[in-house]
């Protein structure tokens, strides 16, 4: 008996978790639990899957701010109690840039809120979900940066938040030899991140560096959410053990096997 796996997946509303949710349902028979802060985006999301794909049960969503300890609780329990109780993989998507501005024009507490989101409340959910996870052998896919190994002018609490959280997904490999935890670097994607790179850089980076941001939009070279989302879909249902640990751009040959054909 096939049984469909379990994911959850934060930042589910929009962009690159909006693609890997509906390519989880519809390519891979995954069920899914999306965590947002807007019920309208995620309820919008629900009716397409259900009305326009006819996926019914498939889809079912906690509206919270990820930095709440009560909103991991919450998506956690959800899972313990729908298709079966099992968890099989989180996909951890959601993230902000800000502050975009220079070390020393920035204020330590939008630093704080920063690693809130994009490490703390990673940690959070991690810790709630890890026995379930055990239990299913599951899996654990970090949405990294290429931030996390390259440093970017005025993009100083990004960079430094997404090498903290590329350093977590290591420790987390070494400590849970049960759980399969990878990072993805999903390249420049054409997000709502990108736009604010473009409204608000100017003034927080090089300047050549943002034109080369704003030429990538221009030049409609910009990653569909769905090309990196494919991957990472996939390898919250299928990535195997013996890359745990690892970061990878969601382009490298390694992953070729989970790209969309």
């Amino acid at each position: 008996m096939t049984i469909n796996p379990t994911l959850i997946i934060t930042g589910a509303s929009r962009g690159i978790g909006r693609s890997i949710a509906l390519l989880a349902i519809q390519n891979l028979g995954a069920n899914v639990i999306g965590v947002a802060r807007s019920q309208a985006a995620l309820q919008e999301l629900s009716n397409h899957i259900e009305t326009e794909l006819q996926l019914k049960d498939r889809f079912k969503f906690v509206v919270g701010d990820v930095t709440v300890e009560s909103t991991a609780a919450e998506v956690v329990d959800v899972a313990s109690k729908s298709w079966g109780g099992r968890l099989d993989g989180l996909v951890l998507n959601a993230g902000v840039l800000e502050p975009l501005a220079p070390i020393a024009k920035t204020d330590v507490n939008d630093w704080k809120h920063n690693f809130d989101v994009n490490f703390f409340s990673i940690i959070t959910l991690v810790q709630h979900a890890l026995p379930a996870l055990r239990e299913s052998k599951g899996r654990v896919i970090f949405v990294s940066s290429g931030a996390a190994v390259n440093a970017y002018h005025g993009w100083g609490a990004y960079c430094a938040s997404k090498a903290a959280l590329k350093m977590f997904g290591e420790s987390l490999a070494k400590e849970e030899p049960e759980v399969t935890a990878v990072s993805i670097r999903p390249g420049v994607v054409d997000t709502e991140m990108q736009a604010v790179i473009r409204r608000e850089g100017a003034t927080g980076m090089v300047p050549t560096q943002h034109a080369q941001f704003v030429d990538l939009h221009t030049s409609k070279k910009l990653l569909h959410p769905d090309q990196p989302g494919h991957v990472i879909a996939s390898l919250a249902v299928r990535a195997p053990s013996s890359i745990s640990g690892k970061f990878f751009s969601w382009d490298d040959e390694a992953l070729e096997a989970h790209r969309k054909p």
